[in-house]
């Protein structure tokens, strides 16, 4: 007989906050319709997921699973990076000039 493997959930969001220490914090947006209007609704909610090589930074699009509790908020692992936030380079206050 084959091992099967539990059905995990997945979910694909945005990293808002990476300041934490193998933490990140997740904003997973979703659609819902109004049910006497029909109007389409932007909903989201934040996951705390654990990061193992703190590789997230802020704005990474990423791909998130279920797992077993990790800490008081932390029941989700980070899968995969799907796509990387753009890097700028920091600007100086005054312009560079004196």
């Amino acid at each position: 007989m084959e091992e099967r493997k539990p059905h995990r959930k997945v979910r694909t969001g945005t990293v808002v906050s990476d300041k934490m220490d193998k933490t990140v914090v997740i904003r997973v947006t979703r659609y819902d319709e109004h049910p006497l209007y029909g109007k389409r609704i932007i909903r989201a909610k934040k996951y705390t997921a654990h990061d193992e090589n703190n590789e997230c930074r802020m704005g990474d699009l990423v791909t998130i699973g279920e797992s077993r509790p990790l800490s008081k908020t932390k029941r989700w692992t980070l899968l995969e990076i799907v796509r990387r936030a753009p890097v700028f380079d920091s600007v100086e206050e005054n312009g560079g000039e004196a």
